[in-house]
């Protein structure tokens, strides 16, 4: 058998090697989920269920783990942690990959096996769910619990119905018919009732069964196809239904090992078409037996004493059969290796009842007839044929309470028998004996009713008084004398309690209910009369055990009185503490196998045979210290000798004396609820408790004063630490307010000086620049008047060169004459592009003025609280953009009266714009709006002085044209002139000697004169363009008229001398004028008009 631990891990394989079919005793792998650490320990599986294909197996575990086993696949994997226990699963939903569980808070999960995630939380029970049953479709559901059913919606996760009962009947079991719309509902009154899904009105409901039969339903099992309905309980029978007749077909009797069914399952088979004949019967020795139902022959079992069965599921197709086993781990079995194990031939154990279907009426009497025949061979009804005998019932007991009595054949006389022969009973099997003897009732509703009120006041802080090393001991302890105190007040006062339940806890900590039961059996019954004399130890008791030593051994009762050792030193410390202080585990063991075999008096015979065997040491003991020490620590006696001591105190003890006398027989607790015991001082125990309650009511008023102040003075010293903190933090606030302050103040300043600074740079920047414009104005003018005065002297050098040259040469004058006219040609080129260049700088002016003008607008919108200031600014803005446009118009004016001599005229107007100017200043310190206007008023200043530049312009042209007319006229008086001039150098000419020079000066005057009209055409052709600037025309004009009278004057001089030295001066004037004014090449000009 493999076995496969899947502890700290979340998924792996299941088995590391495949398993055969002929695998022992049909097991394929063992499962555990085991914890390594300090405290190693195993986790207990609680239940299991397959999937509808039945190859993927669900099981949960005590802590809430929930794994999914791939049986296929070989994997397994950790799909959810629920973190507390599961009551019930479910694994057969419409989808497949969801699963439900009923938890132990009552509520049932739906959760998702791929994603891990949570689908629905169900809630609605108020007690713990014991089942699940899903419908064939796996779209509805059915939790059932002992006060109620539930009808789930598993799409919506919604509740549609709700079955409630009177809390006296009880619900056993609800759950669907395979394969039908039926829902069957089983109470704990054997009540069956059958209900129509879809409308939920009741189909029909089984008769109650025969009288003779006493039998509790408790657990059920239906066919595939939902014909035979199998009931079983408290006992060894199972009934038989046919849901079809509803009449009760069969009762089989199982084995006499078997007193009651805990769980049936039908084995579903391939091939059986749904009416399944092999049914699983796991029973109370927690063996599963699987039997046919037709034939009555037992095929296998699953699960032996040594490996009990807590639980178990089979898979739908019928292959594995997966159990829960009762020391926690998970078996999967294989039904085909089970079936070739079971296939071997077996002695009849079953009886067969007699058929119900087929007999007459009269056979169901009282008596149950059953039919004893060998099992192999169906059974079937002969009539009056058939041997029968008849099973008696007694008249005072019933079927059930034989069952309590002892399970499973044992009699009291017989254990009594064995446990005389071997000293003990075997350790494999004492702790079942034991719940035998007792006859614990396994009142699980009852104890659940004590748990379920908590941890009693009396035992909160028992791990002070009783410091245990394990918290699971401690807690178990905590929670059985919690259990006691709740049962009976006296067990909350009695201070030995504890060290009187402790053994049974260690040896019962797995299973609470029992542990419970056992301590209470003991104080009932072995106990008796203890608490009478409470709060003293029970003085009758002891007395009877010391007349029981006085009889037996005077002597050394004579010695324990003679130093002052009484009942209370020598008998109370081994009753109080159940012998655990003295004996080792396995004399314990031994002497209470004996205790619990005889009569409660043996007790008290073994205590007063363990003080007899002692008497050697006891003797020898001359200290009241020496007989408690003794009394409390182990020592080297034979127990088996003591054992045999007490047999013989309980025979040899006469009946005045012997405790049997005084004390009850055994009594076992009663069943569904334990007895009152009252059987104490009431008063005293009230009395205390009232003591206690109002000791733990003055502890809780100190606590809580206590805690008030804790919490004052806390508060206290929170609200000192917060009044240090907030002056602290002000000190800080105000020190930093203070650095902040200096800090201000010196930025101010600074930013003080940085203004200062800034407002003298911006006063030396406007003087600097009011400076630089004034040097450029006077700079430009000075450069105006230069150019003026040089273009005057380089005329009147040009009219002299010219003069002379046309005294030597006419051809190099009217050269110098056209050089002229190409320079004049240049300069008014030059005079347009500058009179564009001023053109474009009044345009930039205008739009810098416009630009300034927004600037001051959006300032004084923005920086309202600067107004003087910007007021002063624009005001000094406004007067610097003024003066250039006065500076301007001055220069138009200027120039224009110089051309037209009326500067008289424009300085008037200088005075008027400066007043407006002035004007315009206050208006706007005054009130800012009315700068619109001003601005207005002197854009109409400026155009009325432009029309006046226009007229002036037009009296200009007038002008011109009248010096046209008498450049003309000059022209034309100096071609008479000329002609005249030509005219006398014929006539000195003519008288010189040489007539070839003759001829060649009357040639070069001839070209002089042709070349002299045309020159005069073309300075008649001269167009006159729009754009000269007046300044320079009326310089030229100005200086023509002065060069002209000059030329009047030398040419008259030089018109007397020229020519004498025509011939003598002709080389050397040429050569002289070449060498001072070389010829220049001038590019070709083209005119536009």
């Amino acid at each position: 058998m493999e076995s496969s631990d899947v502890g700290g891990r979340q998924q792996g394989p299941i088995w590391h090697r495949k398993p055969g079919p002929a695998a022992p005793r049909g097991v394929i792998v063992n499962i555990i989920h085991s914890v390594k650490g300090y405290h190693s320990k195993t986790i207990r599986f609680l239940n299991v269920a397959f999937d509808s294909s039945g190859d993927s197996l669900l099981a949960g575990d005590h802590q809430g783990n929930i794994y999914v086993f791939d049986l296929n696949g070989n994997r397994f994997n950790l799909v959810q942690r629920t973190m507390q226990p599961c009551t019930a699963l479910a694994f057969n939903l419409r989808r497949r990959t969801e699963f439900l569980v009923a938890l132990a808070d009552y509520s049932i999960k739906c959760f998702d096996t791929e994603t891990k995630e949570l689908v629905s939380w169900m809630r609605g029970h108020d007690s713990s769910v014991s089942s699940i049953s899903v419908h064939g479709s796996g779209r509805y559901a059915i939790t059932t619990s002992a006060d109620t059913a539930q009808l789930w919606d598993l799409d919506t996760f919604q509740r549609k119905r709700k079955l409630n009962v009177r809390q006296s009947v009880g619900i056993q079991k609800v759950f669907f018919l395979p394969l039908s719309n039926t829902i069957i509902s089983c109470f704990k009154d054997n009540s069956v009732f059958a209900w129509e899904f879809d409308t939920l009105h009741c189909k029909y409901q089984l008769p109650t069964p025969v009288e003779g039969s006493v039998l509790l339903y408790k657990v059920f099992a239906v066919t595939r196809d939902g014909r035979i309905f199998v009931a079983g309980g408290k006992s060894n029978h199972l009934h038989l239904w046919c849901l079809e007749s509803k009449q009760l077909i069969r009762i089989i009797q199982m084995p006499a090992k078997v007193r009651a069914v805990r769980h049936l399952e039908f084995l579903p088979d391939s091939f059986d078409g749904g009416s399944n004949q092999v049914l699983g019967v796991l029973s109370q020795d927690n063996i599963m037996r699987f039997i046919n139902i037709e034939t009555c022959k037992l095929l296998f079992d699953v699960g032996s004493h040594e490996e009990g069965i807590s639980t178990a599921a089979i898979s739908p197709n019928g292959r594995y059969i997966a159990s829960v086993m009762e020391n926690g781990s998970l078996n999967l079995y294989s039904v085909q290796a089970l079936t070739q194990e079971g296939n071997k031939p077996l002695p009849p154990t079953f009886k067969v009842v007699e058929d119900w279907s087929k007999c007459t009426p009269e056979a169901n009497k009282l008596a149950m007839r059953v039919t004893s025949g060998r099992s192999e061979q169906p059974w079937k009804s002969k009539g009056t044929k058939i041997q029968t005998r008849l099973l008696k019932v007694q008249a005072n007991t019933s079927l059930e309470n034989k069952e309590n009595e002892l399970p499973g054949g044992l009699k009291k006389e017989r254990l009594q028998a064995l446990l005389k022969g071997f000293g003990e009973y075997p350790a494999k099997y004492r702790m079942f004996v034991w719940r035998s003897l007792l006859q614990l009732p396994e009142n699980h509703l009852a104890f659940s009713s004590l748990i379920d009120k908590g941890t009693h006041s009396a035992f909160v802080n028992i791990q002070k008084e009783y410091p245990i090393k394990s918290r699971k001991l401690l807690r178990v302890l905590q929670r059985t004398l919690s259990a006691l105190a709740h049962w009976s007040a006296i067990f909350a006062e009695t201070p030995y309690i504890p060290l009187l339940a402790f053994p049974f806890v260690k040896l019962f900590q797995n299973n609470q209910l029992i542990c419970f039961e056992v301590v209470a059996t003991v104080v009932v019954n072995f106990c008796q009369h203890w608490f009478e004399y409470f709060p003293n130890p029970p003085v009758n008791v002891l007395s009877m055990m010391e007349n029981v030593l006085a009889h037996h051994d005077k002597e050394l009762l004579e010695h324990l009185i003679k130093y002052s050792v009484t009942s209370q030193v020598y008998a109370w410390p081994l009753l109080e503490t159940l012998f655990s202080e003295v004996l080792t585990r396995e004399e314990w063991l031994k002497v209470f196998d004996n205790i619990f075999s005889n009569h409660p008096s043996y007790f008290l015979m073994i205590v007063v045979a363990y003080i007899i065997c002692s008497r050697a040491p006891l003797l020898h003991c001359n200290k009241t210290v020496d007989f408690e020490y003794f009394f409390h620590h182990h020592n080297n006696l034979d127990i088996d000798v003591v054992i045999k001591k007490a047999y013989h105190l309980m025979e040899a003890t006469p009946l005045d004396i012997h405790p049997q006398r005084m004390l009850d027989d055994f009594i076992p607790l009663t069943k569904g609820q334990y007895p009152v015991f009252n059987k104490y001082p009431k008063f005293i125990v009230d009395y205390q408790t009232r003591e206690r309650e109002k000791i733990r009511r003055d502890e809780i008023e100190y606590l809580r004063e206590r805690q008030i102040a804790h919490e004052q003075e806390a508060k206290a010293q929170e609200w000192k630490a917060e009044d240090e903190a907030w002056y602290r933090k002000q000190e800080l606030l105000q020190e930093a307010e203070e650095q902040r302050r200096k800090m201000l103040l010196e930025e101010e300043e600074k930013l003080a000086e940085h203004r200062q600074r800034l407002a003298a740079a911006r006063r030396e920047l406007k003087v600097k620049e009011l400076q630089f414009l004034e040097a450029s104005r006077r700079r430009f003018l000075k450069h105006q008047q230069d150019q003026r005065q040089m273009e005057l002297k380089r005329l009147d050098d040009e009219i002299a060169r010219k003069a002379s040259i046309r005294e030597q040469e006419t051809a190099a004058t009217l050269q110098d004459v056209e050089a002229q006219w190409m320079e004049l040609e240049s300069q008014r080129q030059l005079f347009e592009q500058r009179l564009i260049k001023d053109q474009e700088a009044v345009t930039k002016e205008i739009k810098g003025e416009v630009d300034a003008h927004q600037r001051k607008v959006d300032l004084e919108d923005r920086l309202l609280q600067r107004l003087m200031e910007i007021e002063r600014e624009e005001k000094q803005k406004a007067q610097i953009v003024a003066e250039e446009n006065l500076a301007k118009a001055e220069q138009k004016h200027i120039d224009t009266d110089w051309r037209l001599r009326a500067l008289h005229k424009l300085r008037s107007d200088d005075r008027d714009r400066e007043k407006r100017y002035e004007e315009i200043a206050k208006v706007l310190h005054d009130n800012r709006v009315r700068e619109a206007e001003l601005l207005n008023a002197m854009r109409e200043a400026e155009e009325k002085k432009w029309k006046e530049v226009t007229q002036k312009k037009a009296q200009l042209e007038e002008e011109q044209k009248a010096a046209v007319a008498a450049d003309e006229h000059r022209k034309q008086f100096l071609e008479d002139k000329m002609r005249e001039t030509l005219e006398l150098a014929e006539k000195l000419q003519r008288k010189e000697v040489c007539f070839g020079e003759h001829v060649d000066n009357t040639e070069r005057l001839r070209d002089l004169r042709a070349r002299r009209t045309q020159s005069g055409v073309e300075l008649q052709q001269v167009p006159r363009s729009g754009n000269i600037c007046l300044n320079d025309l009326s310089a030229s004009e100005s200086s023509s008229h002065v060069s002209l009278d000059r030329r009047r004057e030398e040419l008259a001089r030089q018109e007397r001398d020229l020519m004498a030295e025509v011939r003598r001066l002709r080389q050397k004037l040429t050569s002289r004028a070449r060498t001072k004014h070389p010829t220049t090449p001038f590019p070709a000009t083209k005119w536009t008009p």
